[in-house]
């Protein structure tokens, strides 16, 4: 006889249909389907009954309670809460417990309005709705309750204004009032409208609770994410004890020729080629070789920067003069590409393969909030290693970025008398993915340990003309190809 049941799914739904309930039966009886609350059986007899109503709750749902609509929170999470609550609205209120390892409560409320999206037999709250509903009262907190915190629902408004200014947040605004009316929730309309206004300096910003909303309505909106970040560096760099690797004196000639691979191997890892030969004549001549001129322009900008010791030990002693000393080394840097808008935060946004930087409107708060850990730290080294993250990770202007974190990280190891840190060619592969493993996956051992590696290395670089340095780096692998060779170096 054909099954009736479909033993392909996880879980299976009772059935008034007499022949489907048999069937059912018989397959409990042979133990190729179990019971897991009242009317439902699974053909999983491994996992516990409280993982699989988890893995199935939305389907589950569908089933028990057609056209209700997952509202509040559990609208915008769209999973169990820690506490095992899951939140719908319906004709009338109700807590529902049979189900192992969740809580459904049934709220009364409004049938399902015209921008909620349907769910196969149910609805899910627009976000609109959901915004409205987590203003509601609650008398339980945290995971117990139905609405989030209100800081999350700042945090969601706070994103409107970033991405779309104060028009689209007062659009946003006029969505919620439209959709207050039909559902009749005038009063929670009231207190969202009171965040907005706020947020729209129209309003006292004390009634805001979150510092990502606080900030946005100072006009520094700032990267919540990449905050987080920069504090996990910051707390791993000041739980660290860093050797010190001081120069001794140096002239300005030999000063000269460190700048100058200084600036051959940044502006080499950014794509921009050359034979040290062409880079010499580019830099004693301040001439741009023929066909080739934004990538000399790229040379002499950088040695112009790194090459000045009077600018090489300004260091920010506040966010205001970290803005002010960025924009003034950019302007420098790409003097000779005014295409890039040299001296001036980007305009749109920009990302690098699936890394998406920081948004224009969030780089001056974002700069800003970071700085505080810049700031807190105590060793130059530490200083100079977090300096280079900051920059490199927020990417404030539209090109030169990754030039502007070396410099500004080398100008924190000058000033203190530190060697500067130089990252050769054989190195480049390393470097990139310590910081892409701290950008994405929150790990900041590995980059930490490849700048240590290359302040060491550096720091064996000095005390040589150019003709000896040169051969040096020849010997340490410097200008070789990162997929061949590794970087060696005298252990001094």
């Amino acid at each position: 006889m054909e099954s009736l049941v479909d033993f392909k799914k996880e879980i299976v739904f009772a059935s008034s249909n007499p022949d489907v309930s048999h069937q059912i039966s018989r397959m409990v009886k042979q133990n190729r389907l179990r019971k897991i609350a009242p009317r439902l059986y699974s053909t999983n007899f491994i996992d516990s009954p409280e993982m699989i109503v988890r893995r199935n709750i939305l389907s589950i749902l569908n089933w028990r309670f057609p056209q209700a609509v997952i509202s509040h929170r559990s609208a915008c999470e769209m999973r169990i809460t820690q506490a095992g609550n899951f939140f719908i609205t319906g004709k009338y209120a109700r807590k529902i417990s049979d189900l192992p390892g969740v809580t459904i409560y049934m709220l009364k409320g409004p049938a399902a309005d015209v921008k909620d999206m349907v769910y196969g037999k149910m609805f899910i709250a627009s976000e609109y709705r959901w915004m409205l509903e987590n203003m509601q009262d609650s008398r339980k907190q945290g995971d117990e309750s139905k609405t989030l915190p209100v800081a999350v629902i700042e945090r969601k408004l706070e994103s409107v204004l970033v991405a779309g200014g104060e028009d689209q947040l007062n659009l946003y605004r006029d969505t919620l009032h439209e959709t207050a009316e039909r559902l009749g929730m005038m009063a929670e309309f009231g207190k969202i409208n009171v965040l907005i206004s706020a947020l729209l300096n129209t309003h006292s910003s004390k009634v805001l609770t979150g510092p990502v909303a606080k900030a946005a309505a100072a006009g520094l909106p700032y990267d919540e994410k990449r905050i987080e970040l920069f504090e996990k560096l910051y707390d791993e760099l000041q739980n660290r004890h860093f050797l010190s690797r001081l120069v001794p004196f140096q002239t300005e000639k030999e000063y000269l020729h460190i700048a100058f691979f200084e600036s051959y191997f940044s502006n080499y890892i950014e794509g921009t080629e050359f034979t040290v030969a062409e880079a010499q004549q580019i830099v004693e001549t301040g001439i741009t070789l023929p066909k080739r001129t934004e990538d000399s322009h790229d040379i002499l900008g950088t040695f112009h920067l790194v090459s000045n010791r009077m600018e090489m030990r300004a260091y920010p002693t506040s966010a205001q003069e970290l803005f002010e000393i960025l924009c003034h080394r950019h302007f420098i840097l790409l003097e000779g590409r005014p295409d890039l808008n040299p001296g001036h935060f980007k305009e749109k946004n920009n990302r690098a393969g699936n890394t998406e930087f920081v948004e224009v409107a969030r780089v001056r708060g974002t700069l800003e909030a970071g700085f505080g850990y810049y700031a807190a730290l105590t060793s130059p080294i530490a200083k100079a290693i977090y300096m280079m993250f900051l920059i490199s990770e927020v990417h404030p202007f539209q090109d030169g970025n990754g030039r502007m974190a070396r410099i500004m990280m080398n100008a924190e190891l000058f000033r203190a008398g530190e060697a500067k840190i130089i990252v050769p060619t054989v190195y480049r592969e390393d470097y990139l993915l310590s910081l892409r493993r701290l950008s994405r996956q929150s790990v900041p051992d590995a980059y930490i340990k490849s700048m240590t590696t290359l302040h060491h290395f550096s720091s064996t670089l000095y005390g040589r003309d150019f003709r000896n340095l040169l051969e040096y780096l020849t010997q340490c692998n410097a200008f070789e190809d990162p997929n061949i060779s590794k970087l060696k170096f005298e252990k001094l």
